[in-house]
């Protein structure tokens, strides 16, 4: 193969077409090809989750993968987001201003006006329509959000699927949010159910990773030279926030002292980790939340207990990311893969006190 002659599409053809094989000289178009040593990209994107609600930002809840990156990389402290879903990953995957996206707001509330339509015009290219034309493989694994949502159903269209924005494979849900027991699952550009049931020990979280995986190792097995592309999204930690009693019942009392004391416990440890400066100020109460000590003993314990869910969950994530990044070490590739974690925006109290 050391005589193959290759020429970029679209010049001339350098070969031979003579009357006879003896008389002609093939040449192939050259395929697209990453520069040697690029490497493979993982971009994770959390979902509602805060400020103060990692291990590495202070929080007294358990991530130490994803503290493990922050320890050995580098923490950002001061990054704007939209403060919403779908404008967010938008922005992410685009790198241009959510209004220029037409993603003013999440897809589920798009008007009729400019701007603010949910459909991101294809001129807008996407990190992975990029990185594909640059010889990556490219995969997106999780929530998408990106698609308006009168074009996420069988019928399609299906030009604004990942399929459609540069990713090879996908496997996740088109929504905002879904169940973690019983997904609405979408398996590159159809609808699929998932592999098994709760009762057999399924999660979504998991789910994700066990396909991120399949995914890079299908590639790798042929191609062990040839970078990738994750877009990993998890649905943690946007509601519902399900997880096992084996991950919540850890924290089993770890917030009885209520939401007063987690902030200004939080707010503490991040002065000591210099997260934000040491003579910063607390803000304010937010008025529309119920001050601790005026909640009823059965208020108490139900919103306790919906913190230790949450908890939970968020550490039953890093525990599966922790698995990702893990199986990158076993293949030799996680000094090569640039690793970015972000959440789209921070916690959020969907709806009410109860959720």
């Amino acid at each position: 193969m050391s005589n193959l002659v290759e020429y970029k599409p679209g010049t001339a053809f350098p070969g031979v077409v003579g009357r006879t094989y003896d008389q002609s000289s093939p040449a192939w178009p050259e395929p697209l090809r990453a520069k040697e040593g690029a490497p493979n990209v993982l971009f994770i994107v959390l979902d509602d989750t805060g400020f103060g609600q990692l291990g590495c930002f202070g929080s007294p809840i358990s991530t130490p993968n994803i503290d493990s990156l922050a320890n050995n990389g580098l923490i950002y402290n001061n990054m704007h987001t939209t403060a919403l879903c779908s404008p967010t990953r938008s922005c992410i995957l685009t790198g241009r201003n959510h209004h220029s996206n037409a993603m003013a707001c999440i897809t589920e509330a798009s008007t009729g006006y400019p701007g603010a339509n949910g459909n991101i015009p294809f001129e807008n290219g996407f990190l992975s329509e990029m990185l594909l034309q640059q010889g990556y493989n490219t995969y997106a694994i999780g929530k998408w959000h990106l698609t308006p949502a009168d074009q996420i159903s069988a019928a399609g269209p299906y030009e604004r699927w990942p399929l459609g924005r540069g990713f090879e494979r996908f496997y996740g849900f088109l929504g905002g949010e879904t169940h973690q027991y019983y997904p609405e699952l979408v398996y590159d550009n159809h609808q699929v159910e998932p592999p098994k049931t709760p009762e057999e020990g399924y999660h979504i979280t998991e789910d994700l990773v066990d396909k991120a995986i399949s995914f890079i190792a299908d590639a790798k097995q042929v191609a062990p030279n040839k970078p990738f592309f994750m877009y990993f999204c998890p649905g943690a930690m946007h509601a519902p926030h399900h997880v096992t009693k084996e991950w919540s019942d850890q924290y089993k009392g770890h917030f009885d002292a209520g939401w007063e004391a987690y902030r200004e416990e939080t707010f503490a440890r991040q002065k000591e980790l210099g997260i934000v400066p040491t003579d910063a100020e607390l803000s304010r109460h937010d008025p529309d939340v119920q001050p601790w000590d005026e909640c009823s003993a059965e208020e108490q314990k139900l919103y306790a207990r919906m913190m230790e869910v949450f908890a939970g969950f968020l550490s039953h994530t890093d525990y599966h990311i922790g698995r990702l990044l893990d199986f990158l070490k076993q293949l030799g590739e996680f000094d090569n893969t640039l690793i970015m974690l972000i959440s789209d925006n921070g916690a959020s109290s969907e709806g009410g006190p109860t959720g």
